[in-house]
């Protein structure tokens, strides 16, 4: 999961009405869903880290602290649970990318129990859901299976890159593919050993070299995470 600094408000006091920050928040995440990483070009959502659907935190509902991107599978498994803070690692305030494991079957591992409850609270734990078109040819509806597509697709990219490694124009492409199809973790464990493509990557996604979870050298994992921002309940990983 890609760790993000969010950044201090663009206003002095809440939002009256909470989907006014969601231009903000894409220009300066990305419309990129904060959970799952999927690029969602519509309908992308302001989601309520702690549910604005539960009283104890109903006066938080238009907090920019609380504010984070999310598609409809995170925000329709994560409903009102109630989150807190100190339990359950989060993008904005740890570094979710050093405490997950992609793979190229699609599985994410969790490294503790704060980073299993976050996998747990939008359901990116759930086993692939095979559906199949009328020709017996798998699609990819599912996030399993969207993370397994992608990687097929960084892998590819990756081959291409191997064969040509001083071709800038082609590095330049391959993030632009990224960009498109989102899932940063899946591009940058692929990317694990060509620092050139993976500083590429921090910064072709918004909000993710701000986050100070990247080591700007060498792009290895910085842990626990800086938390710049000051959060409450940060830098736990």
């Amino acid at each position: 999961m890609r760790p993000v600094q969010r950044g201090a408000s663009p206003q002095t006091t809440d939002f009256a009405d909470y989907t006014d920050a969601k231009t903000e928040l894409v220009s300066r995440l990305g419309r990129y869903c904060s959970y799952c990483e999927r690029r969602v070009p519509t309908n992308l959502a302001v989601e309520h880290i702690q549910p604005k659907g539960l009283a104890a935190y109903r006066r938080l509902a238009g907090r920019w602290d609380n504010f984070l991107l999310g598609c409809v599978n995170c925000n329709s498994t994560k409903l009102n649970k109630d989150v807190v803070l100190a339990d359950v690692l989060l993008p904005d305030r740890d570094n979710t990318f050093a405490a997950l494991t992609y793979s190229a079957d699609g599985q994410i591992d969790s490294d503790g129990p704060m980073a299993t409850r976050l996998l747990s609270l939008v359901g990116l734990d759930k086993p692939i859901s095979l559906a199949l078109d009328a020709n017996g040819k798998q699609v990819a509806l599912d996030r399993v299976a969207q993370r397994m597509e992608v990687w097929g697709k960084a892998e590819s990219a990756k081959m291409d890159i191997d064969a040509q490694p001083d071709n800038s124009i082609l590095r330049q492409y391959v993030v632009y593919l990224a960009q498109a199809e989102g899932f940063f973790s899946i591009w940058m464990t692929v990317f694990a050993n060509d620092i050139d493509m993976r500083q590429r990557l921090i910064d072709a996604f918004p909000g993710t070299r701000g986050s100070g979870c990247f080591d700007p050298v060498s792009t290895q994992p910085v842990c626990p995470a800086l938390n710049p921002d000051q959060l409450q309940d940060g830098a736990k990983y």
